[in-house]
């Protein structure tokens, strides 16, 4: 059904410049090659999980190193995956004691608010210790690469924007449901079996639950792409750990280097932050952008991100420059936010598009 509906999806498959900017992805898709959660199986790790978190992140600098020498000689055919032996202590088994480590005093995202999560202690997000899942289902309404997109929707989020269109998930309206790592590994499976392309891992924002989902695919035994679908908002230890974990980066470049993103979104340093994020996603993994073009925000906003993607990214980046801006939630305290974007302001973003560059876009 989903290809009558969404036939991009298909033809998606032979578009040379989305091929070229989702190389590796493609292959996990079609399983040729495994992802990198599979490889952060397989490749040891010497700690002790009592160690101080600096040492236990040193550790992992070193682990990151050889997981890179490691995904290559995979990706090369110089190492078949199955050849390697199961480790007593994995990579995976050493990111998901380092973020135990952070939940006991919470800085996964940039706000830093020291919380202990093990003692049901919440902060910003108002995440506890147990993951809340709002939905999980597959989704047919993301770019066309990821369609069919199996999507696990979990509570709460790091950002306040007050537009937000999952404002019932991101500020808790819903209560959620608790599930166990091994309970989503099953649905995660199940995803995979019933034909998606990739688990989506979505909310609210994922970040706060950054270490149920490295514990949960500690208990996933199939081949699926994982996709980490954020508003960029996170710490740098949370995109170290994200390193050898996700297979594609389908990060949000919400706002400009102004004050846009604490007005609208309390999110100070937001630029500072999501730039660095950005980097450091396309140094271990592969990028999918969405800019959503907001009323009023071209030239402060889209304009500026479009052009550092560009520069810093590479013009062949996959961009999705999003038009589906609608009122939501508290956007009438916020007077240019009050509307949709108009005509004009659709083709002006697609155009800002163009003159900075970028060739592998969507709108």
């Amino acid at each position: 059904m989903w290809k009558l509906l969404r036939s991009d999806a298909e033809a998606v498959l032979h578009n040379k410049l989305a091929q070229k900017s989702l190389a590796r992805y493609f292959s996990v898709m079609k399983n040729s090659k495994p992802a990198k959660f599979a490889i952060a199986k397989k490749l040891p790790a010497d700690f002790a999980a009592a160690e101080p978190l600096g040492t236990l992140l040193k550790t992992h600098v070193k682990c990151t190193e050889e997981f890179s020498k490691v995904e290559h000689e995979i990706d090369t055919h110089q190492t078949l995956l199955q050849n390697l032996p199961t480790p007593v202590k994995s990579y995976l088994d050493l990111k998901t004691a380092i973020a135990q480590k952070i939940l006991a005093s919470c800085h996964f995202c940039n706000r830093n608010c020291q919380t202990n999560r093990t003692k049901a202690e919440h902060g910003y997000c108002k995440c506890g210790n147990t993951i809340a899942v709002s939905s999980i289902f597959v989704h047919i309404g993301e770019e066309p690469e990821l369609v069919p997109s199996g999507t696990i929707f979990t509570m709460g989020c790091t950002m306040r924007c007050l537009h937000c269109q999952n404002w019932t998930i991101s500020q808790w309206l819903e209560k959620g449901v608790e599930c166990a790592p091994k309970d989503l590994a099953a649905e995660v499976e199940h995803l995979r079996l019933s034909g998606c392309r990739n688990v989506n891992l979505v909310g609210g924002e994922p970040t706060p639950w950054l270490p149920h989902w490295l514990e949960t695919f500690k208990h996933v035994n199939v081949n699926v792409p994982v996709v980490w679908n954020s508003n960029t908002y996170y710490s740098p230890e949370t995109a170290r750990l994200l390193a050898g974990f996700a297979d594609v980066y389908l990060l949000d470049f919400k706002y400009g280097p102004g004050d846009c993103a604490e007005r609208i979104s309390d999110a100070p340093d937001y630029w500072e932050v999501c730039t660095r994020n950005h980097l450091e996603a396309k140094r271990h993994g592969e990028l999918v952008i969405r800019v959503l073009a907001l009323p009023g925000h071209l030239e402060c906003c889209a304009k500026p991100i479009l052009e550092w993607i560009a520069c810093n990214l590479g013009v062949e980046t996959r961009v999705n420059v999003m038009f589906q801006y609608r009122p939501e939630w508290r956007a009438h305290e916020i007077p240019e936010l009050r509307r949709r974007l108009t005509k004009d302001e659709r083709q002006k973003a697609a155009q800002l598009a163009e003159e900075a560059g970028l060739q592998n876009f969507i709108t």
